[in-house]
C-alpha cells in the first residue's frame, strides 16, 4: 500500500469537505464524514511539523537555526 502524501491528505480532505457541504448527506453519513476529516487534520499537522523540524539545520555551536 502506497504511504499517503501531504498533498494526497488535503485532496482527501476536500472530498471530505465537499460530502460535508452536500445537502443529501445524512446526519449519520456527517459524523463519519466529521470523523474522517479530523484523522486528516490531525495527518496534515504531524506531516507539517515533520517538515518544519527538518527545515532546521545545526550550527557550529551545536544550536538550531532556520534553513
Amino acid at each position: 500500500m502506497k504511504k499517503q502524501t501531504l498533498e494526497d491528505a488535503f485532496a482527501a480532505l476536500e472530498e471530505v469537505i465537499a460530502r460535508l457541504e452536500s445537502e443529501e448527506i445524512s446526519l449519520e453519513e456527517s459524523f463519519q464524514a466529521y470523523s474522517e476529516g479530523m484523522e486528516l487534520l490531525q495527518f496534515c499537522n504531524a506531516s507539517i511539523d515533520t517538515v518544519e523540524k527538518k527545515v532546521l539545520k545545526m550550527n557550529e555551536d551545536g544550536g538550531l537555526d532556520e534553513f
